[in-house]
């Protein structure tokens, strides 16, 4: 082969080397590109022993899922402070250090979030709090802090006014005919606004609904079924049949009510009527077999979808959709009240 055709073959495959580099060049920044657009979604809870707080956190993750596009990727990391409000600052520091850019924060104390909206102010990362309402001086410390939720209060009415159709519809709840529904408080835990506004708000109801009410006792087992269940072979093994009514401030402390009822081994028209809060999947079982005569559903599935559209919406920098919020700060999901009338509209 000549020295002329050996150097043309030559020039002709560095030309067909450059023609695909110019081709797969594009296509390989297009991919860094769209790995790179990833936003980090950092979720930090209570604690993981909470049924309700975690199928919303499930929950929030699919959602996330659902807004995954080509041009973005989304990363969720989810974990758990085990109660101590001290822990879960440092676990913010920590995500916050492992990269992230919205905080979804589910506060141990309510009452003392400083410090993860200090963190999260230094590096700008926007904290959507849920579930558990910082106080309104808190929230407006800074224009990147949200909060999604319910209204607490209104759980409370609605779990009133279910207990008291059933009382007024079913005579014989009144076991002793003595005028009286002689009852039970299960409470969250001292000092927490949802306990506190859902007690009030509850037994305030049934009163004006024209209920006569006396108070047995009242016990906090802070949110918990097997603490609840203890509390109740307590109350079983002092006051007997005399309770007639149980209200619980959320499900499992109800179901652990009906655990101590079912171990008491009385029978079920000795049992009293439960009613509770959240709508778990065991909670509206309890309802259909008659366990349980109430709750009100906690809708978690809207909340998280609200948290996940936030989430986007404040990556992508969607001012407009962020003001539409009440305050531009806050979504207040609306409860739903659950008997026996309309259960199966709720169960899965």
């Amino acid at each position: 082969m000549s020295r002329t055709r050996r150097r043309t073959m030559a020039v002709t495959v560095t030309l067909i080397i450059l023609i695909i580099l110019i081709l797969v060049l594009p296509g390989c920044n297009q991919k860094t590109k769209r790995i790179e657009n990833t936003l980090r979604v950092s979720v930090v809870t209570y604690t993981h022993d909470d049924p309700f707080i975690n199928a919303t956190v499930d929950d929030l993750k699919e959602e996330l899922k659902k807004r995954e596009t080509e041009e973005r990727k989304i990363i969720t990391s989810v974990r758990s402070a085990d109660n101590d409000q001290k822990a879960q600052n440092e676990i913010v520091e920590e995500m916050i250090d492992a990269g992230c850019d919205i905080l979804c924060v589910n506060l141990v104390d309510r009452t003392d979030p400083t410090t993860v909206i200090r963190l999260a102010r230094q590096h700008d990362i926007p904290v959507i709090f849920f579930n558990r309402e910082p106080v309104p001086e808190d929230l407006s410390q800074w224009n990147q802090l949200y909060y999604v939720g319910c209204e607490a209060k209104q759980s409370g009415e609605m779990q009133g006014e279910i207990a008291a159709d059933y009382i007024k519809n079913h005579p014989e709840v009144d076991r002793n005919q003595d005028g009286r529904i002689q009852y039970i408080l299960l409470e969250g835990e001292a000092g927490h606004q949802d306990a506190i506004s859902r007690t009030d708000s509850s037994v305030k109801t049934l009163i004006e609904q024209g209920i006569n009410l006396e108070k047995l006792s009242y016990l906090f087992a802070d949110w918990n079924r097997g603490q609840a269940e203890n509390r109740m072979n307590q109350i079983i093994s002092q006051y007997g049949t005399e309770v007639e009514m149980v209200i619980s401030n959320n499900d499992e402390m109800a179901l652990g009510a009906i655990e101590a009822y079912k171990d008491a081994g009385y029978n079920r028209q000795e049992w009293p009527i439960i009613f509770g809060i959240d709508g778990l999947e065991d909670a509206l079982e309890a309802i259909q077999n008659g366990t349980m005569q109430g709750t009100v559903y906690n809708d978690k599935e809207d909340q998280a979808e609200e948290m996940a559209r936030l989430a986007v919406d404040i990556y992508d920098g969607k001012n407009q959709e962020v003001q539409s919020l009440q305050e531009e700060k806050y979504y207040v999901s609306q409860y739903r009240k659950v008997d026996i009338s309309n259960v199966e509209d709720f169960i899965k």
